[in-house]
């Protein structure tokens, strides 16, 4: 089995960077390709954590976090598979889960090379193919 480290860390012994596994690289590059969603929105998420609100509706499309508008339900169904894959995560507060995202360990790693490429790769029609089959046939979360 094949790991990755991010980047920066690639040439330092340092043992506590993370290292995922190729095919866990491979699923969420093709997640996020095939999302609905930009490069900006990410680059924000490398920063700080971005509301459902704002990414939903006419408001993600003026920050350009999204081409069209995206209803909320469909916003925050393709977060949630981006969680899944581990790209992202909830953002908690001392109340609890938010409505905010942020990026993983793993999605930085991503996102760090795309801000310097300035472009999320397009997906192939092979990519949006397992995409769409890793989401509609994965096992319910009670199972796994």
């Amino acid at each position: 089995m094949t790991a990755i480290q991010p980047p920066d860390r690639a040439a330092t012994p340092d043992q506590s960077a993370p290292r995922y596994p190729l095919s866990t690289l491979k699923r969420a590059r093709r997640a996020v390709a095939c999302s609905p969603f930009l490069l900006p929105l990410f680059a924000t998420m490398r920063q700080e954590g971005v509301s459902l609100r704002a990414i939903a509706g006419s408001s993600g499309v003026q920050q350009r976090y999204t081409r069209r508008p995206l209803a909320e339900l469909a916003a925050e169904d393709a977060l949630l598979w981006l969680i899944d894959v581990g790209v992202l995560r909830r953002e908690v507060d001392g109340q609890g889960l938010t409505d905010s995202f942020r990026l993983t360990p793993l999605g930085r790693i991503l996102v760090d090379q795309w801000v310097e490429r300035n472009r999320i790769p397009a997906p192939t029609l092979g990519d949006r193919l397992a995409n769409w089959l890793s989401r509609r046939f994965r096992p319910p979360a009670w199972l796994q």
